[in-house]
């Protein structure tokens, strides 16, 4: 059953016809009476932060505020693990935890306002590659749950089936930023590195703020042996990453690039 009408709704999630209403008022789910299997898992996401006491608008201006903090994201109930701190959200993704509206990272100590239930077992690689694989049964073009299953095959150093899922999400979502930034980490790890700049490239193309892109992008220049290439793009991801040690490094790749050509221009002076 891929498909739910609005009693099934109620009934699955032991919400009241207001309740659903008043999320639907505040866009946290699609002003419908048919819902696909993915709504399922985005209103029981809401059920559970508003049982927490997280108020609907706080929820909507957290999943905005993180489209625009990742790249390429969509919609980040599905493509991140959301908790909450205190009255606001939080998200997990890519092994950090993100207060998104104020764009501050989360220091994890307990998993205390965590949406889980202290019944529910932790799940395995496998299980987690079958339940994506029965999901992209159910949407063979659905692009976020493509990312997720690469990514699991990605951190397996399958890249092979990786890749082919990066690709999937590619051809699903022409305009998915994510996707082509992964398929670059695929490529670039497979020593590909011309098709991962060709990729990181396609990224940037998308978003223009896509700092790990740009990030990604200045290293692969660097292995090419093209400095001048990479120097831009460390210089725009110093820009838009002003702390912490990936801006130092950034930093430090602009200071040496440009004193190594001060260094030849020098040396062609003499000459």
């Amino acid at each position: 059953m891929d498909r739910f009408c609005r009693s099934d709704i109620l009934r699955i999630l032991h919400i009241t016809p207001k309740q659903l209403s008043g999320w639907q008022r505040a866009g946290l789910a699609p002003v419908s009476d048919d819902f696909s299997f993915f709504d399922l898992i985005q209103l029981k996401k809401v059920r559970d932060l508003c049982a927490k006491r997280v108020r609907p608008a706080v929820i909507r201006e957290s999943l905005v505020a993180m489209r625009k903090q990742v790249a390429g994201m969509q919609n980040p109930f599905l493509e991140a693990s959301i908790f909450s701190v205190g009255s606001r959200l939080a998200f997990r993704h890519q092994g950090r935890s993100l207060e998104p509206v104020e764009g501050q990272f989360v220091m994890e100590f307990e998993p205390v306002g965590a949406v889980v239930s202290a019944k529910v077992r932790p799940i395995t690689h496998d299980e987690a590659i079958a339940i994506y694989q029965q999901v992209i049964e159910i949407e063979p073009e659905y692009a976020a749950a493509h990312i997720n299953l690469g990514t699991l095959f990605y951190n397996r150093r399958d890249f092979a089936s990786a890749e082919k899922h990066y690709g999937l999400a590619i051809k699903a979502d022409p305009r998915y930023a994510l996707a082509y930034f992964d398929l670059g980490n695929v490529l670039d790890e497979t020593d590909r590195i011309q098709e991962a700049i060709v990729a990181y490239r396609m990224a940037i193309q998308l978003a223009p703020t896509y700092g790990d892109a740009h990030y990604n992008l200045a290293l692969a220049y660097e292995r090419m042996h093209q400095p001048r290439q990479a120097l831009a793009h460390w210089q725009t991801y110093a820009k838009l990453d002003r702390v912490g040690p990936w801006s130092v490094h950034a930093r430090n790749r602009i200071a040496r690039i440009l004193e190594a050509d001060k260094l030849k221009m020098v040396f062609r002076r003499q000459k």
